[in-house]
């Protein structure tokens, strides 16, 4: 049975992990440009200053990645090359690691990923605001954000509010009226995400939990000082490029647009009238966002698209490269600015965007990103993981190490299927479980 059609709520659950124990986590980016299979031990650790939101360490054993097939800008287009692909990545992680993988988190890129909050309260009726009373309140706003076509990826309470006075982190114990919470909804349609599933059960595999990709690169490439004062994190993919805002260490929006690296390579192909790899490789070597003196002289042979092999090279400018390159990049990162600035969090996300994903690799982006977003930008890796190849440390790999990740935060979420947050992990002392430190005493 599909565990889609196993509760109204639709979505799999991931099963908090336990503080005490090592488990084996299986994650797979399923992108436009490559799939990637991780699996990773992560073992108990100690509360320590670096990363405090971390309950576990996550050593890498197996990884597998192909390059992407039957999947356009994050939506499943092709099931067949898609299932082969994700086929390909998990055998070659499980044999690294010497086991077989039955169910894994995946991201989730496409199905218009959706941002919303919603509010509710309820009456307290003077008394001190009890576990139940937060559960109730949780579950007001949870069922508010149900909705026929959509499916909730994640949904976060952001903030609790006592008799209107708002920016309440903890009201347990608290008395007063009316208790109110803020709860950041992450939604995606239904279908996409069923074809995403469908995909991987083909392969014989089950999906434990759906994870936004804005929301796993974040996890991965920010700082703790970054997730607590306010920050981007644009995960810049082969297909689209996904933003998330954090703030008091807690998601606070997600947005998506269908853009990403591989229109820069369509681009060049169109442009220079030349083959899909070979611009792809173009770009890699030659392609920058930002123009330089010296673009006009540097001269580059095109290789042509005929199969005659009589058909010689076209020489171009390496300016008219940049040229392409440079224009799409800026209209990508105007996209960029607008959806922030749209969004309403620009205040939250001040000065700090951080750049992640494949294609944040583009020679002079973070120059060009730091003129049209006016923002100060540093290109984000993956932290916190050991066990990584060389070439798999790149920001390319964020949203997989995310995915890794986000058993250790999974707690924080609440579900109105279960009327409830779902279980405490850890000890709740990581930032990322304040909201949540009632949650030991009372479930």
């Amino acid at each position: 049975m599909s565990v889609f059609g196993s509760s109204h709520f639709g979505l799999p659950r991931m099963k908090p992990l336990s503080s005490k124990r090592s488990h084996i986590v299986s994650v797979l980016d399923i992108g436009s440009t490559k799939v990637v299979c991780m699996i990773a031990r992560l073992t108990p650790r100690q509360e320590s200053q670096i990363l405090p939101g971390r309950t576990h360490n996550v050593e890498i054993i197996g990884i597998g990645h192909q390059r992407s097939r039957g999947v356009k800008s994050g939506v499943v287009a092709d099931l067949d090359a898609a299932e082969s692909v994700v086929r390909l990545a998990v055998d070659a992680a499980e044999r690294m690691a010497g086991l077989t993988v039955d169910s894994l988190i995946v991201n989730v890129s496409a199905g218009r990923l959706s941002s919303d909050v919603y509010t509710a309260t309820i009456d307290l009726g003077g008394q001190e605001v009890e576990a139940s009373d937060l559960k109730r309140v949780l579950g007001a706003a949870s069922q508010r954000s149900l909705r026929q076509d959509r499916a909730t990826l994640h949904s976060l309470p952001t903030g609790f509010s006592l008799d209107g006075e708002r920016g309440v982190r903890d009201p347990l114990a608290m008395f007063g009226d009316v208790l109110g919470v803020d709860m950041h909804v992450v939604t995606a349609e239904r279908a996409t995400l069923k074809n995403l599933e469908l995909c991987v059960n083909r392969a014989h595999l089950s999906v434990e939990g759906m994870v936004a990709t804005p929301y796993a690169s974040g996890l991965a490439a920010l700082v703790d000082d970054e997730v607590e004062l306010g920050c981007a994190a644009i995960d810049m993919g082969g297909g689209t490029t996904t933003i998330s805002v954090f703030a008091e260490g807690r998601l606070v929006h997600t947005d998506a647009i269908s853009l990403g690296g591989h229109h820069v390579t369509t681009d060049l192909a169109r442009g220079l009238s030349t083959r899909i790899e070979d611009a792809e490789r173009m770009k890699v070597v030659h392609g920058s966002a930002v123009s330089n003196g010296a673009d006009e002289r540097d001269i580059i042979a095109v290789p042509p698209i005929g199969e005659d092999d009589r058909d010689l090279p076209t020489q171009v400018p390496r300016a008219l490269v940049t040229r392409i390159v440079k224009a799409r990049i800026e209209e990508t990162l105007e996209l960029i600015r607008d959806r922030i600035q749209k969004s309403g969090f620009s205040p939250i996300v001040g000065k700090r965007v951080v750049l992640t994903g494949g294609a944040s690799q583009l020679t002079g982006l973070s120059e060009t990103a730091r003129r049209i977003l006016a923002r100060n930008v540093r290109i984000g890796r993956p932290m916190g993981i050991s066990g990584l190849p060389a070439a798999a440390k790149g920001p390319a790999f964020s949203t997989a190490v995310g995915l890794m990740i986000y058993p250790q935060v999974a707690d924080m979420e609440t579900h109105a299927s279960q009327g409830g947050l779902i279980g405490s992990l850890g000890n709740g002392n990581g930032r990322l479980a304040r909201v949540g430190q009632w949650l030991k005493e009372s479930f």
